[in-house]
Parts: C-alpha cells; structure tokens; sequence
C-alpha cells in the first residue's frame, strides 16, 4: 500500500516480447528500461507510485503508430505523459510509458494569431509568448500552465482563473490528430483525412453515430449532461460532445478533450485564440470570514470581474512569506478570507469604468481593507503569481516525510456560502490544521490541500474517512461535480458512476470501447475495478536533505532543466535521492541501491550543469543544483587526494594560469595549421580516453598587462576586475574582434570618462566559482574572501562601485560580498555608460544569449534593452536557455552543452546572423561550436557603436 517498489513485479510474457519487438526498430537512447530511469521518468505530480517495465520517446507519429500497432497486436497497456504535471495519477504506469513532450513541441500561427496549431508537447505558456504579438492568447490558464505541456492541458481539460468553462479547452478547440489504437492516423481539421477514414472505419463512425443518437432519445440524460457541465466538470469521459455535436468528426475531436490518455494518442492540436485586452487591473479583497466572501463571489458575478480566486486564511499563511507579499497579512486574524479579482478592458476610461462597477456591486459586503486595484503589471504579478504558487508553497510546509494531497471540486456558485463552510468543518473534523481551501471561486471550484501521512493504516483510514464524506456532500447533497479541471485519474475513478448514474457511465464506457475495444490505453483511469485504488500505492517520501526534502515533485521546476530529456531533470534528480535514501534506510534491496547509485553517478550527478535555473521556476525556490554541489562535496572530502588538487590549484592560481596560456597558444598554431577538421580527429581521439575535449571555437590566450592599459585620471573611477577567464582566454579563430575583453572593456570606460583600478594580486584572484561547482566550498569560500579583501582596498572600503566581466563570476560575488557595489558589465553601461555615449544602432541581425546568472539576477530586461540599443535587429533564440557550459563542462561532458543548444543554429541560419553575444567567455565558446557563428561579449558591440557624448 506505501510503494508500488515495496512490491516484487513480473514481467509478463506479452511485454518481453512487445519490448523485443520494439528493440528492432526503436534507438537505445529513446528507450529506457534500467532501474533508474523508469522510475524517473514513471514519477510524476501527483501522489501515487507506478514504475513502467519500459519507457519510450518516439520522435514523431510514425514511431508512434508501430508503437501502437505493436502493443495492439501484443495485448500490452501503454499510457501516454507529457509534462507530468497531472495531479491524479493520469500519467504513470506500471507497464509501457510513452513519453511525448521535448520532440513534440512544434506550433505554427494561422489567420494572423486567431488561430494556432501545436503539438502535444509544447508549453502553454509559451503558447501566450508567440500569441503575445498577435494581442491573442491561448486560453486556458491552469496554475501550472508556465509548465504543462499542451497534451496534458486539454486531456484534463485543464482551465484555470481566467477561462472557466467559457473558454477551456472543450470550448477552443477545433481539430485534433489522433492515432488509435490499430495505428491509424485521423486528422479531423483535413477533408481527404476524414474521408480516408470514413472509408476505411465506417463502423467507428457508425458507433459514434449511434452513441450520439442513443443520448439524444434520453431527453432525461440530455438534461443531465447539460447541467452537469454548466459547472466546471471533468470527471470521468467528457460525453458533453454527444449533445453538443451530431457531426462524428466534431463528436471525436471534442471527445479527446477530457479523455486523460485512454481513447487514443493525441498528436496534435487547433486552437481558437482569445483577444487579450490591452488594459487590466487586478484586486485582493479581504473580507472578514468565509461566509462573506463567497457571498462576494455570487455579487461578482454580476459585475464586470472576469475572475475571484479565493484564499481561506490558511491559503493566506501558506503564501504570507513569499516575495512582494504585504506586511499585513500576518496581522489577519484567523477567518479572513481573500479574493483576487480582474477586470480586463480596451480603454482606460473603460477600465476605470469596470473598477467602479465592482466597487459599487460590493458597496454593501464589509471588508478588512479597502478595496483598491492596481493597473501595475509588476505589483499585479506578484498576485498571480502567488495565486500560482499555493500548492507547492503549502506543501513545503508539510511534515517531513508526509505526502500533500490536493482535492478538486466545484459546486454550483449559489450554493458556495453554505457548501464552502460545511467543507472547511469536514476538513477541520477529521484533524487536517493544515487543510488549505483557495481555487476558481468565480466557477464554483475550490481546490483543497491535505498534508498527509500514510506511514500507518490509521492514516489511511484517516484520508478514506474525509474523502467519503466530501464525497457524499459533493454528489449527494450539492450535486456539484467530483473533479473540476484536475482530471479524474485513479484519485476519483471508483466514483464516477456515484456522481453521474448509471446511464451517463454505460454512455462513457460505449465511447471508451469505441476507441479501445481492448482497453489497452492508460488502465486503471477514470474506469477503475479496484474500489479502493485511490488509497494504495502511495509514493513515499523519504528525507534526503533540507536543500530538496520540501519538494513535492510538482514538475514545475523542469521547465528550466537544461537536462531535461536527456539525463535527468531536477524534479528526477530528487525522485531517485529520495529512492536511494529510502533504500538505503530500509536496507531492503542492496543490489538494487548499488545500481541506482552507479546510474546517477554520470546521469544525475556528472551531467547536472548545476546552474540554478531549476530554482527560478520551483515555487519554494529549489536549487537541485546546490544538491549537486554537497553531493560532489561529499564525494572529495578535505584531506582526500581531489581535494589537495583543488587546494593546490586555488593556492597557485597564478602559476596555472601561466601554463595554460603557452597551452592555448599552442593549441591555436595547431588549429590554423591543421585545419579544424584534424584538429577535431585528434582532440577527439584523445577525450575517448578522459582528456577534455578540445573544440574548434577555443580562443587565443590572453594576458592583462595593468600598465599598458592604464587609463587617464578622472574623479570618476571603477574597479575592474576581470574575471580569470577574461585575464587568461582572449578571441576566438574566427572572430570579428582580434583584442581581448579587458582592453576593450577598458577602452569603453575610458571612452565614458571614467578611470580604472585594477585590484592589487588580480593574477591570484578568483571568485571561487571554480571550487564551489567541484564540491570544495570551503576552498571556493576562500578565494571569495580574498578577492573581497582585494576588492575593499581598491575601492578604498567601498567609495567605488566593483565590475566584473563575466556574469556567473558576478553572481557568485554578489551572492557573497555584501558590503560593495558590484556590476556585470550590461547592469553597470545601462546605469552609468549609456547617458555618456551615443548609440550608432547597427541594422543588422544580431543574436544575444542570456546566461543563467543575468536570468537569476534578474537582468534580463536590462540586457534587451542594451541590445536593442546597438542593433535594430535582435534575435533571442526560442527554447535555448541555459547552454550547459557550466565553467568547464563543455569540455568534460560536451554532450550537455550539445543537446543544451540543439536549438541554435538553425535560428541562427534561418535569420541570417553572423555574430552573436552574450557576456560569459565559457559559454560563449560552446555558443560558437554549436551555433557555428562566432559569440563575443556585448562589450564588444557596445564599444564598436558607440561615441563619446561631449560631456558639459
């Protein structure tokens, strides 16, 4: 009952041969079978533990059609997963997990923004990113839409704050192509394709036909249906299409959505777009109890508000401490309740107008506080974004070990003040303090946090207990719907017949047996013979380390994992700590242990770029890669013989920095003597054996000499510090630029006025980053103070501001020094170069890379804004974030660095760029041996555009 890995699994005799079969024409490295990785990749968001025999990444719908014919032809159970995402137990498996998302992510604008097409595999959000120039969206908006994939939002029929069930997916979508289960592919938005198939299934067609004929006779059924959905509902199979629609077509489309993987493959999606309006404004209203608040809700109804979300005081708690969050709210006393509300328009006027009108609908609810909306997209984001962030914030609040569980329902909105209030006392009844109720109050639909332990049967009893009466006041008293927009999954599939009746189920299994005779596809979901599967097979939780024992594997991190789809994700990276942690615990399983350890060695530990941008989308701020760091600490502990190395290097940085450059030196004569390709055969050769790899796009060496650059006198004056990779590596064969970065940022500063001090030993200086990503923080810590010594006497103790010009180096010092300004090169132009130059823009394409340090300090729009000041034309490449380099992975693992840029070159050609930019030396070599075009600092493009202003 605890975990599904606690039990011993047989592999019956149909999957060995359907994993044969697959063998013949599937590549190893898009099928997985070890004990890590489909554990892995068989985790998901929800609370639940399954691990498939075998995991497979088709690229594409032919792959995905043997897939599918095979495991017709073998009897085997496939279930189909994106993001991962899914709350309810939808996407795992103990038996084939198909995985559908990195090679599925292609979108193409149709009708100039009003409609999109997109793959299973793409984002939501980034949906609205391409939409945005249009002044269209996508509609559909569930908190977790910056990271589930669109596969998973309309197979749950996921909708959100803003669309209700106006504008879910149900309601957006057009067309579909789908692949059933006897690998035919049907596109219902092509006419040859739907006479294809007319031709080739017309008793498919006819069995939709008649299903639709059948319900619309029950006029009793009709009625049911049609009320049933006048609320947010998913639970069970989406049959609202078998009154809506009498064309097969539309019936089959409309049917997919809902459908949570179990009547066919979901290639591909069209989409009506929505306008986004150009002005709104946002609110959170305090009311002083719950009652109040829902009786806000009906009122707001009738007003121009496109939006209530709704916070009960613990919701309030959970987010209290978050970013931007007002001081106020800890004062609350125990039954405030909040609502945060929208209002969207074309004009200001008629914003101001909406605004009032809600005001005045409310004139007569009493509020803690007064209402007031702002129209500030950074304050009005702040609240959204703790919207957003409620589940994973709540549950990091959990007890240690415990799993969190969230619940998902909707009443009819005028039974909320009543419904809402027996809810919380059931919540409240069985010993849940923590028991948070916020969600869609504008649709009826609440979502409710339950922190939970199922260490002991008690626990389990406990949870049984409180679900069967949410359920009986759900269904019976209220007849509101089970499951609103989480999709039904194994957490409600033993009640979906209580909540709909006899006749809507037998409806839902006909159509399931239309597309699924054998019911091969994702079994055990929304149609369920184990009464009590949504209380086995819990996944446990064990303690690993407080960097990551709060994650509740939401997913919402590996967005921004640049190892996602290739090794391991930083939600994956967790799952198996917490496997080996548990195992290692327990004892159980030694063999088992040992070999997890050995797998994550190269696919967790040695491949994880450990750059952060995991933590920038993780609601509680989770760096997996600082679990990384203490992993690779434990692993050279002081006084072992990585350790003495790492002292050495860090106590005779200057010396090596000696011997590298004659290195560099000579490694360039050999490049333009032998030509790239021989070089590459050589060095190539030679990284089989464990030596770096070399690559086409290293620079020359480089060497500061203070005095030859010196600059004139000026009572305005900058420390510079130039990292020592800056110090040691110069250009690139190749590049547009021949001086090194020093003597150009030099140039700059002294071209704006301003004098430069170089900090005293800068040959033996480093920030430590170094150390720090081998696992010798103690070492790295070292080095950082005594470049903060350094840097506090060339500042005479802080007069001057510091800069540095490589950006990961720049993070860590503001990280650790606190007592000095300290600047990156763009941050430092923008606020104290640009009024003293003239910008010449260039009309030429130009690409600029933003590395993860500028992305976790928050300099992105400073780097735009500096960009689009030098050139007309500036391309940041879609899908590449951070580019693996990771100070010397690149030459370690260049694999990383590969699959991280797999994206970029061919933006690079289609928009005919020839240099691109970016402000880390280390990364800019990978971004040349994998983009094909030289990247040199922006420094360089900054200084070539510009002229000094003729200061007063």
């Amino acid at each position: 009952m605890l975990s599904h890995l606690t039990k011993t699994t047989i592999m019956s005799d149909e999957i060995k041969l359907f994993i044969d079969n697959v063998k013949s024409f599937f590549p190893k490295e898009r099928r997985k079978t070890n004990a890590l990785e489909t554990l892995a990749w068989g985790t998901d968001a929800g609370f639940y533990r399954r691990v498939p025999k075998i995991v497979l990444f088709p690229k594409d719908e032919d792959e995905m059609r043997l897939i599918l014919k095979l495991a017709t032809a073998h009897n085997v159970e496939l279930t189909f997963r994106a993001a991962g995402t899914s709350l309810s137990g939808q996407s795992i498996s103990d038996s084939v997990l198909v995985v559908a998302n990195k090679s599925w992510d292609k979108y193409k604008i149709l009708d100039e923004g009003k409609r999109i097409t997109a793959q299973t595999g793409v984002v939501g959000q980034h949906l609205n990113e391409v939409l945005a120039k249009y002044k269209k969206r996508f509609s559909p908006d569930p908190a977790s839409i910056k990271s589930a994939m669109v596969g998973g939002i309309v197979s749950n029929n996921a909708s959100g704050m803003c669309c209700g069930t106006h504008a879910n997916s149900d309601k957006v979508i057009e067309s579909v192509r789908i692949i059933l289960t006897d690998g035919t592919l049907l596109d219902t938005g092509d006419e040859k394709s739907k006479a294809d198939f007319r031709r080739t299934h017309p008793e498919f067609i006819e069995a939709i036909n008649k299903l639709h004929r059948d319900v619309m006779a029950n006029k009793t059924l009709v009625e049911r249906i049609n009320k049933k959905y006048s609320i947010k509902n998913v639970t069970g199979l989406n049959i609202r299409p078998l009154v809506a629609y009498s064309d097969p077509f539309e019936i089959i489309t409309h049917s997919m959505v809902g459908a949570e993987g179990i009547l066919a493959f979901l290639s591909e999606c069209t989409f009506k777009t929505e306008d986004v309006q150009p002005y709104k404004a946002t609110t959170m209203m305090y009311f002083e109890d719950l009652k109040t608040a829902c009786e806000a809700v009906i009122k707001l109804k009738k007003s121009p508000a496109v939006s209530a979300e709704m916070f009960d005081r613990l919701a309030l708690k959970a987010v209290e401490d978050l970013e931007g969050m007002p001081a106020y709210l800890k004062d609350f006393a125990p039954n405030v309740t909040a609502l945060l509300s929208e209002v969207q328009a074309k004009t200001p006027e008629e914003l101001q107008e909406k605004i009032a009108d809600v005001k005045t609908v409310l004139k007569d609810l009493k509020t803690v506080r007064p209402i007031v909306f702002t129209d500030v997209e950074a304050e009005y984001s702040k609240l959204w974004a703790m919207r957003s962030g409620i589940f994973p914030s709540v549950g990091a609040m959990r007890e240690p070990g415990s799993t969190c569980l969230i619940e998902d329902i909707a009443f009819h909105v005028e039974d909320l003040p009543t419904a809402t209030i027996e809810l919380q006392k059931l919540i409240q009844k069985y010993g849940y303090k923590d028991g948070v109720i916020y969600g869609h109050a504008f649709e009826g639909n609440y979502h409710f946090i339950l922190n939970q332990l199922f260490s002991k049967q008690e626990d389990v009893d406990r949870y049984e207990g409180l679900m069967s009466e949410v359920i009986d006041l759900v269904v019976d008293k209220y007849d509101g719907s089970l499951k609103a927009e989480h999709g039904t999954g194994r957490n409600m599939a033993p009640f979906v017949e209580k909540e709909w009746g006899k006749d809507a189920f037998e409806v839902m299994k006909r159509l399931k047996n239309i597309f699924d005779p054998k019911g091969l596809l994702n079994p055990g979901v929304i149609f369920n013979d184990d009464p009590e599967c949504y209380i086995k097979g819990f996944k446990p939780l064990p303690l690993v380390n407080p960097i990551v024992d709060k994650c509740i594997e939401c997913g919402f991190c590996e967005v921004n994992c640049v190892t996602f789809g290739f090794t391991l994700s930083s939600r994956q990276r967790i799952v198996i700590r917490r496997e080996i942690a548990r195992l290692t615990a327990s004892g159980e399983n030694e063999e088992r242990l040992k070999e997890l350890k050995k797998q994550y060695a190269y696919l967790g530990e040695a491949t994880c770029a450990g750059d952060g941008l995991c933590s920038t989308s993780c609601p509680m701020g989770i760096n997996t890669g600082d679990l990384t760091h203490l992993i690779r600490e434990e692993n050279i502990p002081i006084g072992s013989l990585g350790w003495k190395v790492g002292n050495f290097s860090a106590n005779h940085f200057s010396q090596i920095k000696s011997v590298l450059r004659p290195v560099l030196g000579l490694a360039n004569v050999a490049h333009s003597v032998l030509g790239t390709s021989v070089m590459n055969g050589i060095t190539g050769g030679m990284h089989k054996v464990g030596v770096p790899l070399w690559r086409s796009s290293m620079p020359k060496s480089a060497k500061i000499h203070t005095k030859k650059i010196a600059t004139k006198k000026s009572k305005d004056k900058v420390v510079y510090f130039p990292s020592c990779i800056n110090q040691t590596m110069g250009v690139a064969k190749g590049s547009p630029y021949k001086d090194p970065l020093a003597d150009i940022m030099t140039g700059l500063l002294e071209k704006s006025g301003y004098e430069v001090i170089f900090p005293k030993g800068m040959e033996n200086l480093c920030c430590g980053t170094i150390w720090e990503s081998k696992g010798m923080p103690d070492i790295a810590d070292r080095k950082t103070s005594e470049l903060e010594a350094a840097l506090w006497e060339a500042t005479e103790q802080g007069k001057y501001p510091v800069l540095c010009d490589q950006s990961p180096c720049l993070y860590r010092m503001v990280t650790k020094i606190k007592k000095m300004k300290l600047y990156e090169p763009v941050e430092f132009i923008e606020k104290f170069l640009v009024d003293r130059l003239n910008f010449h823009k260039i009309h030429e394409p130009i690409a600029i890379h933003t590395t993860c340090s500028m992305t976790k300090m928050k300099k992105v729009a400073e780097l735009k804004s500096l960009a689009e000041r030098c050139s007309s034309e500036v391309l940041f490449p879609e899908g590449v974030g951070c580019c693996a380099f990771a100070g010397d992975k690149g030459f370690t693992h260049p694999e990383v660095n590969k699959y991280a840029l797999r994206k970029l070159k061919p933006q690079l050609e289609e928009n005919n760029i020839k240099v691109g930019y970016s402000n880390s030396r280390t990364c800019e070599i990978g971004l040349m041996t994998n983009g094909g075009i030289p990247y040199v600092s922006l420094v360089y493009l900054v200084n070539k555009v510009t002229t000094p202003k003729t200061m007063a």
